[in-house]
């Protein structure tokens, strides 16, 4: 049990905190729309560690004029935390902000075993309530568990480059020469350093990244799932960063860590639930084939190159790719729409992503640097112009540094559309 003093007092200073958000000038985030205000359900947004999740929540209310109480359990004085503290914690919150505030913040809660039994209390409450989460299952699965058609899930991302563009004030609408190669100038720096909120305005992106996928592994994985086995999960997280945007392959993960193949297979689910790994499964309707199958994209470009021993290949072609994936990822969240790859045999060439409403397939879609050799361009449109045939769909296009043009092959028309264009829509 920890005492109501130590929890007053952690809570107060997080009050504190909150005031210097006033003065913050906002980026304006899509995920804002998926809010609902004035409903029974809990408003939940997960998402990696320093997303900006809990930001996003403090922008939505505070815009609104909302009074609100907050707390965030990610704090090594409520690391000890039980479900039994949890009202003494709400007594501390009606102390410090009063006991007609009609909503409150719950940033971390998940840490708090039982936790769930408490926001079914407050919910029943009439109380509204917002939680913050980056553990995908742990989070998700008891919230269908015991939330069951309670909850709105808002998924958060770090900055996609039309945010990372606003923070730093680059000029997306100019047709200028000039804010031309600032905005390709902007792409660079995005794709090397990243979208993390914070890492934005740091000098050293080194410690920063590091320490943020120390944190990951230690509090999101190690502590929750009681990995014993810690170097090994480190170098699996490094290797998978290092080779974004590719194949996972668990026989080579098992002999190389010198770890069983079920237990590589985990600790990469874990690695996904923590939201550091991005899946993408095979496009198939046979779901072994999906299962066995699987490429993994890091959630953010920056982490690659800013680690020590970091030997990521410099492959603009794969940062471009993985970048495509993570912009689909918070685009096809919006309309319910689910991704994947394309490969019909082991020798085929791949599209990247299938866009598909269900089992309809929506969209085609190519990522290529650059398409200026004959070579390269008839490889990347045959592709698509192959898989167009063979899952009817004939919405194409081809993400390139290449101005926007559409052209025509075999009869169908594929859109090359220029990658700033594309990220900026």
């Amino acid at each position: 049990m920890i005492d109501e003093k130590t929890i007053l007092e952690v809570l107060a200073e997080q009050q504190e905190e909150i005031k210097s958000y006033k003065q913050l000038k906002w980026v304006e985030r899509k995920e804002e729309s998926l809010f609902e205000f004035d409903t029974s359900m809990a408003q939940v947004v997960i998402g990696v560690r320093r997303s900006g999740k809990s930001t996003l929540c403090h922008k939505v209310l505070l815009e609104r004029g909302i009074r609100y109480g907050y707390v965030n359990f990610d704090d090594d004085r409520l690391a000890e935390m039980q479900v039994g503290d949890l009202n003494t914690v709400l007594s501390c919150v009606y102390q410090l902000y009063g006991t007609d505030i009609p909503y409150l913040v719950l940033d971390e809660i998940q840490d708090v075993d039982g936790w769930y039994l408490f926001v079914n209390r407050l919910l029943r409450t009439s109380l509204n309530i917002f939680i913050t989460g980056s553990n995908a299952k742990l989070l998700s699965g008891e919230l269908a568990t015991h939330l069951t058609g309670r909850y709105n899930e808002i998924h958060l991302y770090p900055f996609s480059f039309s945010e990372y563009c606003q923070y730093h004030q680059i000029d997306t609408q100019s047709i200028t020469t000039k804010a031309d190669a600032g905005r390709k100038r902007a792409f660079m720096d995005y794709i090397h350093d990243g979208g993390f909120p914070e890492m934005q305005r740091l000098r050293n992106k080194r410690t920063y990244v590091q320490s943020l996928i120390e944190a990951i592994l230690r509090k999101d994985i190690q502590k929750r799932f009681k990995i014993r086995n810690i170097e090994a999960l480190r170098k699996l997280a490094h290797h998978l960063i290092n080779n974004a945007c590719q194949e996972v392959n668990y026989d080579d993960l098992s002999e190389m860590l010198g770890i069983a193949d079920k237990t590589a297979k985990k600790y990469v689910d874990y690695l996904s639930q923590a939201f550091l790994i991005q899946p993408l499964t095979r496009h198939s309707f046979k779901s072994s084939v999906r299962i066995r199958n699987q490429k993994a994209y890091i959630v953010d470009t920056g982490l690659q190159g800013h680690r020590d021993n970091a030997l990521a290949a410099e492959n603009l072609g794969w940062r471009l790719e993985n970048v495509a994936y993570i912009e689909l990822l918070r685009r096809c969240a919006h309309d319910f729409l689910d991704v994947y790859y394309y490969k019909p045999n082991p020798r085929a060439k791949e599209v990247d992503f299938v866009v598909c409403d269900q089992s309809k397939v929506v969209e085609l879609i190519q990522v290529a640097y650059e398409i200026d050799s004959q070579r390269t361009y008839h490889r990347e449109t045959t592709s698509l112009v192959k898989a167009s045939e063979a899952l009817s769909c004939n919405r194409l296009t081809l993400i390139t540094f290449s101005p926007t043009r559409d052209v025509e092959i075999d009869g169908k028309t594929v859109h090359i559309v220029s990658a700033l264009e594309w990220l900026l829509q």
